[in-house]
């Protein structure tokens, strides 16, 4: 959740979708605080504009109801009913797999058999986890532009959708739960999260270089940092890239490139906007979605037109951006993890922030930067999270054993303890906050000598 400074201005260039909110109403109530007496959060009516380079742009809604209408306007009343038969689907998926696999220490499809019982076992299958999302998709829509725009699911956990499980219809649900607007931008839920610790005692040390985990009689005994200093301790929870850690420590292999999620190009610029009418979360896409996918994955690199993701943090509910003034933009196309091979040529960078400009002016947004925008390439996320190649999600969810694969909360020696979102249940601000409850679940039973499985509510 870093914050960058362009033209004067703040610009959140880490994540910046908050939801499933109940994981941090459960993480303050259990401290004895409330949330909202610590963030500001307003509810997005609109959840992102869609627009796509061969004509029609598309709003969908918190309110089911009015998304089926705009998608009705959009593609026709079959593609409307089609919807609403896809959110009764992701809502099925999701209540199936809240408890028995989000909020599980880490789950297996035994253990998911066992916790569901013989009466869940259809519903399980309901969750088609042998198909693919893009698949899946094709059940309900007819029309392209909706699979393209729903498939865009499996890039929240950094996957194609022609290889992520149909699973990932959840998040179609998920959105319609509740998608929150964060005053002061996201940076602020790191912020609140971390005065929520010092409160309860925490001492945060910024900037301090780790060098190893010390291991020690077969247990891990502290880290040692950068310089030589030691810092005991009983227990260490790491939450970095978890191929960043050695083979004495790690539970699972090393994530090779090719098994990598996705990396991406960001551009954050202060800017003055003009034609297309910005809501807070907005998307452009292309022609040719699957060329995009195939260029990342199999062939390393970007394709020629990539879809834009385009976050305009001033903009949405509870906003009052003053017309013509420069605003906050975060602009993202999706990229291949190899930046631990070097850094993008400048006139590559260069190319590709003409091609994804050229792209949104051709969907009707003009663009004027007030700044020079601050770039990250896979070799810049690879050095924020070292080890990574720039991957953001950790492993990519990819084939029905995809969401299996990845470690649970325990290291492979005694006193380790792993989280984020590279980890059990994934990527993305409020799963990675899960990994951390799970996690400090695990760590205190293992302290008070319980070795039962973690099991935490699920809202």
């Amino acid at each position: 959740m870093r914050r960058v400074e362009s033209g004067g201005l703040a610009i959140d260039a880490g994540p910046t979708v908050f939801t499933m909110r109940w994981i941090f109403d459960g993480l303050f109530g259990d401290a004895g605080e409330r949330l909202e007496d610590h963030l500001g959060l307003i509810t997005a009516e609109t959840l992102a504009r869609h627009a796509w380079r061969q004509g029609g742009n598309l709003d969908l809604f918190a309110d089911v109801g009015r998304s089926a209408e705009a998608i009705g306007d959009f593609a026709g009343a079959a593609e409307a009913k089609a919807y609403l038969d896809f959110c009764a689907r992701s809502a099925d998926i999701y209540k199936t797999l809240a408890a028995s696999f989000i909020a599980a220490e880490r789950p297996s499809i035994p253990g998911l058999v066992a916790r569901l019982g013989p009466f869940g076992i259809p519903a399980l299958m309901r969750t088609v986890p042998m198909r693919t999302l893009w698949g899946a998709l094709g059940d309900h829509f007819k029309d392209a532009r909706l699979r393209q725009l729903f498939g865009r699911y499996s890039t929240y956990v950094g996957a194609s959708p022609w290889a992520a499980p149909a699973t990932l219809m959840l998040i179609a649900h998920v959105e319609q739960e509740g998608v929150w607007l964060v005053r002061g931008g996201i940076h602020e839920v790191a912020r609140a999260i971390a005065g929520l610790a010092e409160r309860h005692g925490a001492t945060f040390r910024f900037g301090a270089h780790m060098d190893r985990i010390v291991v020690e009689g077969g247990r891990v005994t502290g880290v040692e940092l950068a310089g030589g200093e030691r810092l005991a301790a009983d227990a260490v929870v790491f939450n970095g890239d978890i191929s960043a850690l050695t083979d004495e420590v790690r539970p699972v292999p090393v994530t090779a490139p090719r098994r990598r999620s996705l990396s991406a190009v960001t551009w954050c610029a202060a800017a003055r906007t003009s034609g297309f009418e910005l809501a807070h979360h907005n998307v452009f896409f292309a022609e040719d979605y699957r060329a995009e996918f195939e260029a990342i994955f199999k062939e390393r690199r970007i394709t020629q037109t990539p879809t834009v993701y385009l976050c305009a943090q001033d903009r949405g509910e509870g906003s009052n951006h003053p017309a013509g003034a420069p605003e906050r933009l975060l602009a993202l196309i999706n990229a291949p993890a190899d930046g631990d091979l070097g850094p993008l040529p400048d006139a590559v960078v260069a190319d590709l922030a003409r091609r994804s400009v050229g792209l949104m002016q051709d969907c009707g947004l003009e663009l004027t930067a007030v700044d020079e925008p601050v770039v990250t390439d896979p070799a810049g996320f690879h050095a924020l999270f070292p080890a990574s190649g720039g991957a953001l999600y950790g492993r990519a969810n990819h084939g029905m054993m995809g969401s299996f694969a990845r470690a649970g909360a325990r290291g492979k020696v005694p006193g380790l303890y792993l989280a984020g979102g590279s980890v059990h249940p994934g990527p993305g601000i409020p799963m990675a906050t899960m990994s951390g409850r799970i996690a400090a679940a695990r760590l205190v039973a293992d302290l008070a000598g319980n070795r039962r499985t973690v099991m935490l509510p699920a809202g």
